[in-house]
């Protein structure tokens, strides 16, 4: 005899606790993932899905108006943090425009908060208000007699 113990034979136990672990591993990884996607999804993207299919043409139409007008928006924030805005057509700076914007945590973490601005010279504007530290989502609203845009930037 060599002294080799016979191997044990392959039970009903240990594909019990093979099935028994594989399960637990899975609920556990997906209640994980649910928990995190919970904790860091802020919400709501529209309140009536339905609702809002029923506005997409119009959406989409006006995105073609917008586009016309060849406005291109150049978002920069100071030192201070405070957002400064270029409204720019065709490469020259425009002026007489109206400019709103509401600041707000991509992920809805943050009330959005409304920024004020100030021309500081032509086709320039500076908010009154400092952006919070952190990423914030800003949408821009620019109008002009009847044209208007809309402009959403991500600033870190």
């Amino acid at each position: 005899m060599t002294g080799k113990r016979a191997p044990k034979p392959f039970t009903g136990w240990h594909m019990t606790a093979i099935l028994v672990a594989f399960f637990t591993t899975v609920v556990v990884v997906n209640f994980t993932m649910a928990r995190l996607a919970m904790s860091t999804f802020g919400g709501k993207v529209v309140e009536n899905s339905y609702v809002a299919s029923q506005h997409y043409n119009t959406w989409l139409e006006r995105a073609k108006a917008q586009d016309r007008l060849r406005w291109a928006p150049t978002v920069t924030l100071d030192p201070d943090r405070r957002v400064r805005i270029e409204i720019r057509k065709d490469g020259r700076p425009l002026s007489g425009l109206r400019v709103r914007a509401a600041a707000s945590h991509p992920l809805g973490r943050t009330a959005p908060v409304t920024l004020r601005f100030v021309a500081v010279e032509e086709g320039g504007w500076r908010s009154v208000e400092p952006l919070a530290m952190g990423r914030q989502r800003l949408d821009i609203r620019v109008a002009k007699g009847g044209d208007k845009a809309r402009f959403r930037i991500d600033l870190q």
